[in-house]
């Protein structure tokens, strides 16, 4: 099976299959403290000063891997402990300043901030506002902006250094994207996990007379790698899952009905994306009622199993820590049971012993490539422009003008000009994560070879259709159109 990216990651699986060990034997309560030795043996020290704070992340880690501190509602939290070794966020004057006599520096800013003092830059940090004007003004570059990576990685602003100079999030304006849970390079903030809720769940299942089913999002593609999708699916059987379905054909409904309603709107924005949702409630009140009320892919697969099998528990696995909050938050108006990520998937496996890579494989091929494609930046475009297609509607009936975001940043300068009636564009295709959910924060391993397996899985739906997807029936043999 891939490795992970980084040793962050690592040191969370590490955790996490410990406490989902434990969690399948009933015995959470006696051996959660032996955690952080287990994790931690010694003697030597390999990521901190001492084992002893080693351990105490570990403890940390423990706790968000149970689901982390039920009062905070955050779904990503700052572990404290681990938040102590990054600079403080500034602008400063290096080593080659020349002391010129042009001071363009001491000119651009508009606060004053910049004095000379022999022969040489001075920043007053309490007058600083960090808006960067002197870094660009600065001839030889000797001014830099040093930024927190989780600071730099947040473009909705919420985490700031705290007094304790601690990275501190503001639950007003997180998104829960998890860019801060990919960013820190000391893992200091973590998304919470419900790996034990899921466990509980399956090994509740026979008792309560209830039937857990997994629905894979369609990024999983190539994540287990070389494990197949089929290898993969016949592993979550092993872990006591009833079935499995593809997110995918939620995105084939999801499609088929936006598509519809983009028509009798005139303009819409995505659904699909929860932190992209979000941001536009939070940041672009006036647009909110442009977001589509068709329910996201996740919802739809979801409704459609406990509309078929009332004893339904439906749990959503993919890349996204966004996913996650929509669920905690009652968003899925009672489709989904329980979210995790891959990130957390594979722990589960490692915990039961499971190697994919080793086993049968189980046919699982439902959606189209359309719903497939959902999983990349541009997806959702392309699948609501085949929706319309396949309604008959023209475009002398009504001509998509869609844009396609790739990441909050690219979301926001849309947004603007959407809201300032700058434009004609009447779709926008949001998605928080740059290049869309194939780089998501909770997959196992960030590289561009994300969206061409995506893209491969997709034309392995052999020119289904949207519609053919959705009714249940085979498409035809030719490759699919993407």
């Amino acid at each position: 099976m891939r490795r992970f990216e980084t040793s962050v990651q690592e040191l969370k699986a590490q955790v996490l299959e410990a406490v989902a060990e434990l969690a399948w034997e009933d015995r959470l309560a006696t051996g959660v403290l032996d955690i952080p030795e287990r994790v931690v043996p010694g003697p030597e020290a390999k990521m901190r000063c001492c084992i002893y704070k080693e351990r105490a992340v570990v403890s940390s880690r423990v706790k968000m891997a149970m689901g982390g501190d039920h009062a905070n509602p955050s779904m990503v939290e700052v572990m404290e402990i681990a938040c102590d070794e990054c600079p403080v966020t500034q602008i400063e004057v290096g080593n080659a300043c020349r002391g010129c006599i042009a001071t363009r520096c001491v000119h651009t800013c508009p606060k004053n901030a910049i004095t000379i003092i022999n022969h040489k830059a001075t920043i007053d940090h309490n007058k600083c506002i960090m808006c960067g004007k002197c870094v660009s003004a600065c001839p030889y570059g000797a001014i830099e902006k040093h930024q927190r990576p989780c600071e730099r990685g947040c473009v909705p602003g919420a985490i700031s250094m705290g007094e304790d100079k601690k990275a501190a999030i503001d639950i007003n304006k997180c998104i829960a994207c998890g860019s801060c849970v990919y960013q820190c390079p000391f893992g200091a903030i973590m998304d919470k996990s419900y790996i034990v809720d899921v466990i509980e769940m399956l090994r509740g299942a026979a008792r309560w007379d209830f039937r857990v089913y997994a629905v894979l999002a369609p990024s999983v593609a190539g994540q287990f790698a070389p494990a197949t999708l089929g290898q993969i699916v016949t592993g979550l059987k092993m872990l006591g899952f009833h079935d499995v379905a593809e997110v995918a054909l939620g995105a084939d409904m999801t499609a088929k009905a936006e598509s519809e309603e983009l028509v009798e709107k005139g303009r819409l924005l995505s659904s699909c994306c929860p932190a992209f949702v979000d941001y536009v409630e939070r940041e672009f009140p006036d647009l909110a009622p442009l977001i589509s009320s068709t329910p996201s892919p996740m919802v739809m697969i979801g409704k459609r199993i406990k509309e078929k099998d009332p004893r339904a528990r439906v749990v959503f696995i993919g890349p996204c820590v966004a996913k996650k909050k929509e669920f905690q938050m009652g968003k899925t108006m009672g489709t989904i049971d329980c979210a995790i990520t891959f990130e957390e998937l594979y722990p589960m496996f490692e915990s039961k012993g499971i190697d994919p890579e080793t086993l049968e494989e189980t046919p699982l091929d439902e959606a189209s490539g359309y719903g497939r494609s959902f999983a990349h930046s541009g997806g959702v475009a392309a699948a609501v422009a085949e929706g319309l297609k396949e309604h008959g509607v023209t475009d002398e009936q009504f001509k998509l003008r869609a844009v396609s975001c790739s990441g909050i940043a690219q979301c926001r300068a849309e947004l603007m000009k959407m809201s300032r009636g700058i434009g004609d564009v009447n779709f926008i295709e949001g998605m928080a994560c740059e290049g869309g959910c194939v780089q998501g924060a909770g997959i196992l391993i960030r590289s561009p070879r994300n969206q061409a397996d995506v893209e491969k899985h997709a034309k392995e739906a052999k020119g289904r259709t949207i519609t053919q997807a959705v009714d249940g029936v085979a498409g035809p043999a030719e490759p699919a159109k993407q």
